[in-house]
């Protein structure tokens, strides 16, 4: 279980990027954490040892990531997974056969899998709903409800999640409250100071910041939760490698910058494409048209690079997809590169279409990760695009 230091929580938000959870190194002074590459560590005697064992329980690369990450999201304890899903999977093992968890229906369509096709084999089960209404969320509940699980920005459709009112009514009913941040990121939103108990995260995203890592995280400021997450962690041992944190923490140190240039461009984009008439319909909290532009204004502190666009048909998205130079098609998000895609046949293929189409997330529904290129490129490569799909 690796906790946060005092220190950690005495400074600005980024300076805690750059050093919080991390020391010289006591041997050689060095600045940058070492990537501790072992399996096992020698012991003095038999219940003697430096506090550490075997690498899957401690790490100390790994140590200093989770700390990390737990400073910046306000947090006493921090877990480190191999991926978003694997903290998104002990996440659940916190439940058991019979409780029941009340999810947003937009999630990143892995979650949902995961959820549906998973845990539902072991006795849990789930109802998803619409989190825009907090009406829909106590409607959900019942006896044997145990979490509310969220995303907000929600993906791929932007949409808003109360993260107040959503925590006054789990504390109400003594539930877990668990959300998804990885779109907002810490620099821009901090779910537990709304009442969240646990934050999720795919480090792989905008918390590394270069798409060269997959990993996930766990935060949380609860005694109880970070004792049974430790076990969880432990036990099921699905954790990174620490190369990987090594790559996460140093994604980190630049998280401040990063986000603040995603957020910039993600406003001038975004505001561009309400302008285009190949767009029906922009997706972007950041832009006042958004309906729940004053909630995101309320608990955000910025509206990031993340964006949808309806297309109107599924050839034009199609040609769009594969039309750009600067965004390249592929999955993922949240890297200084731009990328494109298509969710209805890419992050949320495994999403009934019945469900999809709920919800509005169209066969011409295309995301935009806005990097942190010139963003005058970004626009005049989203043109060319346009105008070769018209």
């Amino acid at each position: 279980m690796t906790k946060t230091l005092p220190a950690d929580r005495e400074h600005g938000f980024a300076t805690r990027a750059v050093h919080a959870g991390q020391r010289p190194d006591p041997v050689t002074g060095a600045v940058m954490t070492p990537i501790y590459q072992t399996s096992t560590y020698v012991q003095e005697g038999l219940g003697r040892h430096k506090g550490y064992e075997y690498a899957r329980t401690q790490n100390p690369t790994r140590e200093a990531l989770e700390r990390n990450v737990a400073s910046l999201e306000g947090a006493s304890y921090g877990f480190a997974f191999g991926s978003g899903l694997a903290a998104l999977d002990s996440t659940l093992k916190l439940l058991r056969a019979g409780d029941h968890v009340v999810s947003g229906d937009n999630i990143y369509g892995g979650s949902h899998r995961l959820m549906e096709r998973i845990y539902t084999q072991y006795g849990v089960s789930f109802t998803f709903v619409d989190m825009r209404g907090i009406d829909a969320v106590e409607r959900a509940l019942t006896p044997a409800t145990r979490m509310i699980y969220c995303e907000t920005p929600t993906n791929p459709m932007m949409n808003l999640v109360d993260l107040a009112a959503v925590g006054d009514l789990a504390q109400a009913h003594g539930l877990l409250f668990v959300v998804d941040n990885t779109f907002a990121t810490p620099f821009f939103q901090q779910p537990l100071a709304f009442g969240a108990d646990l934050v999720l995260h795919s480090t792989t995203k905008y918390l590394n910041g270069h798409s060269d890592m997959v990993g996930g995280m766990l935060v949380t400021s609860r005694d109880d939760l970070a004792e049974r997450l430790g076990f969880i962690q432990n036990a099921a041992g699905g954790v990174p490698g620490p190369m990987d944190c090594w790559l996460a923490l140093r994604g980190t140190k630049t998280l401040a910058l990063r986000m603040r240039q995603h957020d910039a461009n993600g406003r001038i984009v975004a505001q561009w494409l309400t302008e285009q008439k190949v767009v029906h319909r922009v997706y972007y909290p950041g832009l006042p048209s958004h309906p729940q532009h004053d909630l995101a204004a309320r608990q955000m502190r910025g509206f990031g690079g993340m964006i949808s666009i309806e297309l109107g048909s599924v050839d034009r998205a199609r040609k769009v997809a594969e039309g750009t130079r600067v965004f390249s098609l592929a999955e993922s998000l949240g890297g200084v590169e731009s990328l494109i895609g298509h969710p209805a046949s890419m992050t949320h293929a495994s999403v009934p279409l019945a469900m999809r189409q709920e919800m509005g997330l169209t066969d011409s529904l295309v995301r935009l990760s806005c990097g942190i290129e010139d963003p005058d490129d970004l626009i005049a490569d989203l043109d060319q695009a346009f105008r070769a799909a018209v």
